[in-house]
């Protein structure tokens, strides 16, 4: 190993590996629901990852908005792959200001990530991403593939939120000396998310609008990670991937599933108008679309492990 590179790390963490060594990686928003699974995956396929984070537990702690803060705390680590999975949020949104903090974070955030990324010498950037940047609409119909427009059109603060999802987007995929790959995952559900939605139904605190046949995309936690795993390892650079299941259900209906799979109280049935003061909430409820993975099933060679909700679900409930 060239000993310019090597970096006291706290006990238990591996020393930076050689650059042309692939096992390093730095993820960002590892103390997350979703950064936990990335890096169980990750370490399942035999990878080193170092967490980047403002809490003290993290092996690099900053700020991704802090650029000064963050290129500072990553001098003199060598990686190989630089992960952005990094969140503002602290719990599910409701209005369309919760969300601020994240589309800033999408923005500014991703272009200080990117400078440390080459300051590190990385090789290969993959970014967390939704399927809401195709938009917050009724495509009916039509399935949407990586070909369709992402992060542009909207109205109202939608389009803050698109533009972050495109900046972002763009960052990872068009810097220069950067293998760069996006992940537009869909709703979020498992091991770590869903069983705050079990305790809110069990005190009767969640109700459930009517889906009146909208149906949305989800992705079980667990197959989430995997995917980052795989796009590691096999991801096209410069491309982008549809990480969702097969089985689209409506948002309404994924609440009453998660209610009869694990015995709670059925929830109350309520019109969607009244989530309008609840702005963002009630786009999302109002949206429809159906995703095609075909793309990442190709050529990551990944396809989700629990193909709908309902046997994600259950095997949540089993364990």
């Amino acid at each position: 190993m060239d000993h310019r590179y090597v970096l006291s790390l706290p006990a238990g963490i591996p020393c930076p590996m050689d650059m042309n060594d692939t096992k390093n990686i730095l993820l960002a928003g590892a103390s997350g629901v979703l950064g936990g699974h990335i890096t169980r995956a990750l370490q399942e396929h035999g990878y080193t990852v170092l967490s980047l984070g403002r809490g003290a537990g993290n092996d690099v702690v900053a700020d991704l908005m802090d650029r000064d803060q963050l290129l500072r705390a990553v001098e003199g680590l060598t990686v190989d792959t630089v992960v952005h999975a990094a969140t503002a949020l602290r719990k599910a949104p409701m209005r369309h200001r919760d969300m601020y903090a994240t589309d800033d974070l999408r923005v500014t955030g991703t272009a200080n990530l990117v400078a440390a990324a080459q300051l590190v010498g990385a090789r290969r950037m993959i970014a967390e991403s939704m399927v809401f940047g195709y938009g917050y609409r009724d495509f009916g119909d039509h399935v949407l593939t990586e070909t369709d427009e992402f992060g542009r059109g909207g109205k109202g603060s939608d389009v803050r939120h698109l533009e972050g999802m495109r900046v972002k987007e763009e960052l990872m995929l068009n810097t220069p000396g950067i293998e760069g790959i996006s992940l537009r995952y869909g709703l979020f559900y498992g091991q770590g998310g869903t069983e705050s939605i079990v305790e809110m139904l069990r005190k009767r605190q969640l109700p459930a609008v009517n889906d009146h046949g909208r149906v949305l995309p989800w992705i079980n936690l667990a197959d989430a990670g995997a995917a980052m795993a795989s796009a590691v390892e096999d991801g096209t650079p410069g491309s982008a991937y549809n990480i969702v299941d097969d089985g689209p259900l409506g948002f309404g209906a994924h609440v009453r599933l998660v209610a009869e799979t694990f015995g709670t109280p059925m929830p109350f049935t309520v019109p969607g108008a009244l989530l309008r003061p609840m702005a963002y909430l009630y786009e999302m409820t109002r949206a429809s679309m159906r995703v095609s993975n075909a793309k990442a099933q190709a050529e990551l060679g990944w396809k989700p492990r629990y193909s709908n909700c309902a046997a994600g679900l259950r095997a949540l409930a089993a364990a």
